[in-house]
């Protein structure tokens, strides 16, 4: 095996508030930045050779790292392994994991494909929309996805759509995540099956959209999206609200006063301060509705 320190762009004890989307986290013991499911390869079996807890990470828009940081390796996919390639002829796009939604959507539309208009505003990255099966406006990733190609126990692997297991904010990548890893299953690429659209009435609803979004989403403040995953039966950001929660602030998180569902960073938050929050969030809804909301953002400790 080749030396990965050699053969591998990567950083050593970077701090990773500048790898997420919530702008918190101590440093990392490295961040690697593979070009190619090999390198990927090359870092896995680094790791579990010389017993090294290692994790993947996109765009960071759905994770949390500790104030302590990460002790190990963290796995970087977005910007060098993000190649977008269009088959408008066949309505068909297939991108690299680590490839921005909000970019992949804007190549949908310049080839007037429609079906990617719900994505455009969603900050994070083809891999980790797909791991989550990430959705908004009444669209999700698994009525696009028409297949997956996964790097598993060393050898590539294609799933299709009905293999994912597809489920609110779920799938089996992240079904069988463990403390050394994310998952077993780690996310190369994707294709995306769209269908022919008019390339105007496509770029009218993406403007609706993103313009939706500004008005009532915290977009100016670091935060990883909405905080908690919707329970049975409610909206967590309106039991949050009906909890007197909107502009809840411990040190610099706060629940937004625009967004009740959206934790932000408001003033220099820690981590420690966002768990905190969430924490108090959790016991608040619960002691007046009776109902536990459960983290959508994953936070590594």
């Amino acid at each position: 095996m080749s030396d990965i320190f050699d053969t591998i762009e990567f950083k050593e004890g970077e701090e990773l508030k500048k790898y997420t989307t919530m702008r918190v986290g101590g440093n990392a013991r490295y961040i690697f930045f593979p070009t190619s499911s090999d390198e990927i390869k090359e870092i896995l079996d680094y790791a579990n050779e010389h017993d090294v807890r290692c994790i993947l990470i996109g765009n960071g828009s759905n994770i949390i790292f500790a104030d302590e940081g990460f002790d190990g390796i963290v796995i970087r996919l977005f910007n060098n392994m993000s190649k977008i390639t269009v088959d408008a002829e066949n309505c068909r796009i297939y991108a690299e994991a680590g490839a921005l939604l909000s970019k992949i959507a804007i190549y949908a539309k310049d080839d007037s494909l429609a079906g990617m208009e719900f994505a455009a505003g969603i900050p994070g990255t083809l891999g980790g929309a797909i791991v989550m099966n990430a959705g908004a406006y009444g669209g999700e990733m698994k009525d696009i996805i028409e297949y997956v190609d996964v790097l598993e126990n060393g050898t590539i692997k294609r799933y299709d759509n009905q293999d994912m297991g597809f489920e609110y904010r779920k799938s089996i990548i992240n079904e069988d995540e463990t403390d050394r890893y994310l998952s077993s299953r780690i996310i190369i690429g994707a294709g995306l099956k769209l269908k022919k659209g008019d390339k105007s009435h496509i770029e009218t609803k993406m403007g609706e959209l993103r313009l939706s979004r500004s008005t009532k989403q915290p977009l100016e403040y670091p935060s990883s999206g909405s905080t908690f995953k919707r329970p049975e039966g409610y909206f967590a950001g309106k039991l949050i609200e009906d909890a007197g929660l909107k502009g809840y602030r411990v040190g610099g998180a706060m629940v937004s006063e625009k967004h009740a569902g959206f934790v932000i960073n408001y003033d220099h938050a820690t981590t420690a301060d966002i768990i905190r929050l969430i924490e108090d969030v959790q016991g608040k809804v619960n002691e007046e509705f009776g109902v536990m909301l459960e983290p959508e953002v994953k936070i590594i400790r």
